[in-house]
């Protein structure tokens, strides 16, 4: 059966606190964003032993960590920023079996400043992919090197977005270090979500057996709010990773309030792999048992 998941980083609380708390809500595995009110898991401050103790906490509530959240843009055209930003990525990397999990991940970034999610020319250019490439294949050595595995998000705005973008990508970095996190929703624009069904076949017939992880959220089309969007998920200390709702012509909501077909999604997923974590994202905690309610009933509705 399939399981689903959550982000740690949608409670804002200590590291006790927020185990309690998810547990308390029935779920059953946990990705990790190592953002805590008591301990700090910042650039340069991870331990082993703080590593464990995390591992440890999330253990004894019966929650153990599926993945670790990695995200950033790894493709920074300012050097001294990309150093920085690969820098942390590689330290959690290193500690990802610690903190009880292989998979890291993030998506591949975009060459645009302003924003990790807001596109820019060179991310569709040869160059600019290239550049990605090696970034790609260095993570890749690292996560193998250390018992890990670093796992791609593709995003359309970023430099691997479109299925074929995500083939090629894989197809040269061909690496036992390289997975794939699965979400179908970052493969849509305005040009393609009119033939949802068509993209999601497209992706699990190519891309299948790259798949680790999968996050459960829905996609629509954003009506006349153009600009980027950001949610207040109560906590002014959030990733923007987790206040992000889309930009341009896609929102990317909470899981049951897009159009994305859940049914078709979950059916293609659970074919090759059955028990993976599905892990919910893009709300607030409020939001969490209503969310959890909607993806336990896909799972049933499937027999999943």
């Amino acid at each position: 059966m399939m399981q689903a998941g959550i982000f740690t980083g949608y409670f804002p609380y200590g590291l006790e606190e927020t185990a309690k708390k998810i547990r308390g809500l029935g779920f059953n595995t946990v990705q990790l964003d190592l953002h805590f009110k008591d301990v700090d898991l910042s650039a340069g401050q991870i331990t082993k032993d703080k590593a464990k103790k995390v591992r440890d906490v999330f253990r004894d509530h019966n929650l153990p960590v599926c993945c670790v959240s990695g995200y950033t843009n790894i493709i920074h055209p300012d050097k001294a920023e990309r150093d920085k930003r690969v820098g942390y990525l590689k330290e959690i990397i290193r500690n990802a079996r610690h903190f009880g999990s292989p998979y890291v991940i993030s998506e591949t970034g975009t060459y645009n400043t302003e924003s990790d999610w807001v596109h820019h020319p060179k991310n569709k250019t040869e160059e600019g992919f290239e550049e990605c490439r090696k970034v790609v294949a260095d993570l890749a050595q690292t996560a193998y090197d250390h018992g890990a595995v670093f796992l791609l998000e593709t995003y359309v705005n970023n430099v691997v977005g479109s299925v074929e973008e995500t083939v090629k990508m894989f197809a040269q970095v061909d690496h036992p270090g390289l997975g794939l996190l699965m979400d179908p929703t970052n493969y849509f624009e305005t040009h393609n979500i009119d033939r949802m069904d068509q993209i999601l076949n497209q992706v699990f017939d190519t891309l299948t057996d790259k798949i680790r992880i999968a996050h459960a959220k829905d996609v629509k089309r954003s009506g006349g709010d153009k600009s980027e969007k950001h949610a207040d998920i109560g906590d002014e200390d959030a990733l923007e990773s987790h206040t992000f709702r889309g930009v341009g012509e896609i929102e990317l909501p909470a899981p049951g309030l897009g159009s994305l077909n859940y049914d078709l999604y979950l059916q293609r997923l659970a074919q090759k792999h059955p028990n993976i974590p599905v892990i919910i994202e893009h709300l607030s905690e409020d939001d969490v048992p209503r969310a959890k309610k909607f993806l336990d009933g896909k799972f049933r509705a499937n027999g999943l």
